[in-house]
């Protein structure tokens, strides 16, 4: 089987960490600023930033509706610290504005664990992946308040949820991307790897 192509969603944030980290996990990756680019990818990560920009971001691009189409037809999606937040069916204190992709039936907090200069590492268990917990970088992180029963929670910090899959989308409060270890996109790309294998039977 062909090798999958997997986007980055590139209005915002570390775009070029997880296209290294990508590419590390055996996919080819790349960034995907228009529609006509995202119709392209097997799945999508959309990365950390300002969740509040990304999202007026890609409205401007003529990317919102796109995405939340692809993601509602099944296409795998990841999303990182902002990128939870946009993958959110609803969040608690959103900004003016602001609007979500969806796909995970859950309620996110913004901003939960601190400002920028409470930013923090922690080891992390994460379902799914194998061997020594997961490094998590946590940077002006959010947390899942809650989750539906669709949702599966991943992970746990200091009594929150910080890691969250439904179906074909998957979502982490942290950083997986700034620390070199790439199991957490290898995760993800078996999800990519399994959706196209399902959709070709």
């Amino acid at each position: 089987m062909s090798t999958p192509v997997i986007g980055v969603l590139a209005l915002q944030g570390d775009v070029r960490e997880h296209l290294i980290a990508l590419a590390a996990a055996d996919a080819v990756a790349r960034p995907v600023r228009r529609p006509e680019e995202l119709a392209e990818v097997d799945g999508l990560v959309i990365p950390g930033g300002e969740s509040t920009t990304i999202s007026k971001l890609a409205v401007l691009f003529g990317l919102m509706e796109p995405l939340r189409a692809r993601v509602r037809a099944g296409m795998p999606v990841y999303g990182t610290c902002a990128g939870l937040i946009m993958l959110a069916d609803k969040i608690l204190d959103p900004r003016s504005g602001q609007e979500t992709i969806g796909g995970i039936d859950m309620i996110v907090r913004r901003n939960a664990f601190g400002r920028q200069n409470e930013s923090f590492e922690a080891a992390v268990d994460v379902r799914g992946v194998q061997g020594d917990p997961v490094e998590g970088v946590f940077i002006r992180a959010p947390w899942v308040e809650s989750v539906g029963a669709a949702a599966e929670v991943l992970a746990e910090h200091d009594g929150h949820i910080v890691a969250v899959r439904q179906g074909n989308a998957l979502a982490t409060s942290f950083h997986p991307e700034l620390t070199g270890d790439h199991r957490v996109h290898s995760l993800f790309v078996d999800m990519v790897r399994a959706n196209r294998t399902a959709e070709s039977l």
